[in-house]
């Protein structure tokens, strides 16, 4: 929501917003009532209201807001900033202040503030989520079999059934506040209390502690127990699972100790390690720690398969297994994660600790020589690994990277590694603007661009062929990339105006292509605000109509509405000189701003192409439907034609044929593709 007695200045805020790349549905109350409907009535993210609005006041703007219950962050534009400007806004309750001459500085709050409301949003559902994970793990722990209970300061705060009838207590008011020492046979009370103090100064409790127990009669029977850190009603505290043993100690721990392991190599099995990674990932999140995962396979595992024979894998992933132990130091885990990729989990590790053991680990299997079975083989490695901390703190996020870095190793020949760091995310993504630069300078060179053609189908009855153009980088090997992916890199760097000269001239040259073979056609082409201020395109297009003997009409050039807002002046300029070859002029994703048809008292566009959201799930869409309509209607009046695009289904086809629009496009009714051979008629 723009809140501002000028509709042009509350324009420019929302065309400054969407040239920038953020995704905007305006909204503007002209009273106080208008305002109070919008708020109570719509979804409103954020609210931006001038601090010198004379029809709906600053104060009366933060009133409202405040007073909706919803959380929305208000930014208040000025003019210039002092201090009593500053305690006004902020006493009023306004969360930031932006200077109306500081567009950058404007976006950047905006970024800013959804950014955190997002980010609260998002703590919202999860401490929902939270609530009911544990009301379901509550449930879960009273009807468990286990007998668990949980521990603060060494006193019970919790205990299931299981527990109680355990120890032979009726209800848990009976063991409420009572210390755990109490449960504990008096031979073994001052190791157990040892343990406890170690436990409440940040020790890994053991996975399996064994004692002699007591019941309430003061029985002793043979038990173990297992602890894990746990929260209980916002406390931090122990769980506790009790568990009575009827069989030798020692051979309760070995049947532990073989549960753990994987059968083949000797190492931890998956569900053992990723406990272990959940652990550390759960520090990592809390600041706590930085830990290093690798995982790694062999290098043309079926050519190895093939060479040693499928009853030798199991022999080959023990080598492995074996080598892999003879690199590692003491306490580092190690585990079988799939049917042949082995994980190594660095706990306390920086990234060059994560790196060099990387290092030794390639070195340690490509000096190696393997014996399986009856034959001896190398065995080289890929590995991927990541550096988890703070910012990449999910044990989906730390897997999946790792899994990337596994998979890119093995892709570019083997015998190496690639360890995502997130503290090194800024210099890779500098590498990656780099990259594209050049891969878009050699494309410019080299004739990389390729266009594709989207059939523009009348609906009222107009036979002649009509296609907008669509640009793709030629990638190699049958892979075309889309312009999203490179146009926001091209305009940064002063790419846009070259991409533009490209794109038309070969547009040029295909109409030409197609009237000396008897079908002329017209060609919509994108071009971009870089080329409004350098006559050097309109100049461009003149040859390039003369060379290929092609009248300017079949020529229609396509600037969006948010763009030729902020460069009104250049584009009045622009049409002006286009219109002395006869081309024509184009406005898209027209009809979402504060005033769309404000622009036609300055422009006269020869098409006016509908914002792509008007036709989504246009059907159910009544408001988009009244108005589309109203769009069709104003523009007919001004002898503008009218597109409607991404059109879905033959029911929208109706909704816009009965609305008076002139044109459609979509993959429903055709797809793009690099031929023009829609039969129009």
């Amino acid at each position: 929501m723009v809140v501002d007695d000028s509709m042009e200045e509350a324009e420019t805020i929302v065309s400054g917003l969407r040239n920038a790349g953020v995704a905007v549905r305006p909204l503007r109350p002209a009273s106080l009532e208008e305002l109070g409907t919008m708020l109570g009535g719509q979804t409103i993210d954020l609210v931006l209201a001038a601090d010198k609005s004379s029809v709906i006041p600053l104060a009366e703007v933060a009133q409202r807001v405040q007073g909706s219950g919803k959380d929305i962050p208000l930014i208040a534009v000025a003019d210039t900033v002092d201090d009593a400007v500053f305690a006004t806004a902020y006493g009023l309750g306004v969360r930031r202040i932006a200077l109306r001459s500081k567009p950058q500085l404007l976006l950047n709050l905006v970024r800013d503030e959804w950014a955190d409301l997002d980010a609260r949003r998002k703590l919202r559902r999860l401490e929902s989520r939270v609530r009911e994970t544990e009301r379901r793990c509550d449930a879960l722990i009273e009807s468990s079999r286990d007998p668990i209970a949980y521990i603060h300061e060494g006193m019970h705060i919790r205990a299931n059934g299981a527990y109680l009838e355990m120890f032979g207590y009726e209800s848990f008011e009976d063991i409420e506040g009572m210390s755990l020492l109490d449960m504990v046979a008096p031979q073994h009370l001052e190791d157990f209390k040892s343990l406890l103090k170690r436990l409440g100064k940040g020790e890994a409790p053991p996975p399996r502690y064994e004692l002699q127990a007591r019941d309430m009669e003061g029985n002793a029977f043979p038990a173990s127990m297992e602890f894990t850190p746990a929260q209980y009603e916002g406390e931090a505290c122990l769980q506790v699972v009790f568990r009575r043993e009827e069989v030798d100690p020692e051979l309760a721990r070995q049947v532990e100790e073989l549960r753990q392991r994987d059968q083949v190599t000797g190492l931890l099995n998956r569900p053992t390690f990723l406990r272990a990674l959940e652990d550390a990932v759960t520090e990592a999140a809390q600041g706590d720690g930085k830990h290093g995962l690798l995982l790694l396979e062999p290098d043309h595992y079926q050519r190895l398969l093939n060479e040693i024979g499928l009853d030798s894998a199991d022999d080959m992933l023990a080598a492995m297994a074996q080598r892999l132990r003879g690199v590692l130091d003491p306490g580092v885990l190690a585990a079988r994660y799939s049917e042949h990729r082995l994980a190594v989990l660095l706990r306390g590790a920086d990234h060059a600790a994560t790196t060099a053991l990387a290092e030794r680990i390639l070195e340690a299997f490509a000096s190696h020589v393997f014996a399986i079975g009856n034959h001896s083989s190398t065995i080289t490695v890929s590995l991927g690994g990541v550096q988890i901390g703070e910012k990449i703190a999910s044990v989906g996020q730390v897997l999946a990277r790792a899994v990337e870095g596994v998979q890119s190793s093995l892709g570019t020949g083997g015998a190496r590694y690639e360890i995502f760091d997130p503290a090194a995310s800024d210099r890779a993504e500098e590498e990656h603007v780099k990259a594209w630069v050049a891969r878009l300078r050699d494309a410019l060179d080299n004739d990389g661009f390729v266009l594709h053609y989207h059939p523009v189908i009348s609906l009222q009855g107009d036979t002649g062929a009509v296609y907008e153009t669509l640009l793709r980088l030629d990638a190699g090997e049958g892979e075309l990339v889309k312009p999203l992916s490179f146009l926001q890199i091209a305009e940064e760097h002063g790419l846009l105006w070259e991409i533009d000269h490209h794109v038309i001239g070969q547009a040029i040259a295909r109409i030409g292509e197609r009237m000396r073979a008897g079908n002329p056609t017209t060609l919509l082409v994108k071009v971009s605000q870089a080329s409004l201020h350098d006559d050097s395109l309109v100049r461009y297009i003149g040859e390039q109509l003369s060379q290929h003997g092609v009248p300017g009409e079949y020529l229609v050039l396509e600037l969006p509405e948010a763009k030729v807002f902020t460069h009104l002046k250049a584009t009045q300029d622009f049409a002006v000189a286009i219109g002395k070859y006869d081309c024509r002029l184009a406005l898209e994703q027209f009809g979402i701003g504060l005033d769309s048809f404000q622009l036609l008292a300055h422009l006269q566009p020869h098409l006016l192409k509908l914002d792509p959201s008007f036709t989504d799930e246009l059907v159910q869409n009544p408001d988009n439907q009244k108005r589309i309509q109203e769009i069709a209607g104003k523009a007919r009046e001004l002898g503008i034609r009218t597109i409607a695009e991404f059109v879905q289904d033959a029911a929208s086809m109706s909704i816009l044929f009965s609305a008076g629009v002139d044109y459609v496009q979509g993959s429903f009714l055709a797809e793009p593709g690099p031929e023009m051979n829609y039969d129009f008629e």
